[in-house]
């Protein structure tokens, strides 16, 4: 009785060893997968900026040549609904990637987790 005991011990400790050990590769890769995700991310970002800022000195110089209110003010308009169209692609791209790299993230986790449930 006392080996039998002793075995199964033996047993479940193996098992937890090895689930740890598992969850914290999971855990090691997910961060690695986090990590490579905010790189990308703000590389996107630091590169929408560059366009951003290249956009408003190419506009600058256009303004400062204008030569009547009325092409000042369709120079603006004309401006304000370029840029707006700009921003509203650059918000949906940096949310689909900010989605992705979440996802993916998480994705050891949600694999070792359905793992767990079928042993």
């Amino acid at each position: 009785m006392a080996e039998k005991v002793s075995t199964q011990a033996k047993d479940v400790v193996e098992r937890m060893s090895a689930a740890t050990t598992e969850a914290a590769n999971d855990m090691q890769q997910s961060y690695a997968v986090g990590l490579r995700g905010v790189q990308d991310y703000n590389q996107k970002w630091m590169e929408f900026a560059q366009a951003n800022t290249q956009a408003a000195m190419e506009f600058y110089q256009k303004l400062s040549v204008a030569k009547s209110p009325s092409e000042f003010i369709e120079l603006s308009t004309t401006n304000a609904q370029r840029q707006l169209m700009t921003l509203t692609e650059q918000t949906k791209q940096l949310g689909e990637l900010a989605q992705q790299v979440t996802l993916a993230a998480v994705e050891p986790f949600k694999t070792s987790f359905a793992k767990g449930f079928r042993v």
